[in-house]
């Protein structure tokens, strides 16, 4: 039995990469919802239109890492 180690390495780096911009993108998401969730007026919270952008950027956020995930599921089962 032989052992491609550059294939194996590959999969590991890509691997490695792809999880960790996948949880820094959940993160962001988390980030921005409890700016929203933060007493208005106070130097974390915001009010108004950003509120609505980073709703919006929370969602997408959270879009990307379901269709990463979704992504994954189906490169496993075809």
């Amino acid at each position: 039995m032989k052992i491609d180690w550059a294939a194996l390495a590959s999969v590991f780096g890509v691997s490695l990469v792809v999880t960790v911009a996948l949880v820094g993108l959940f993160t962001l998401g988390i980030v921005a919802l409890s700016k929203l969730s933060a007493p208005a007026g106070s130097a974390t919270g915001v009010t108004g239109g950003s509120a609505a952008l980073a709703r919006t950027g929370a969602y997408a956020a959270f879009a990307a890492c379901v269709a990463a995930v979704a992504y994954g599921i189906y490169l496993i089962v075809a």
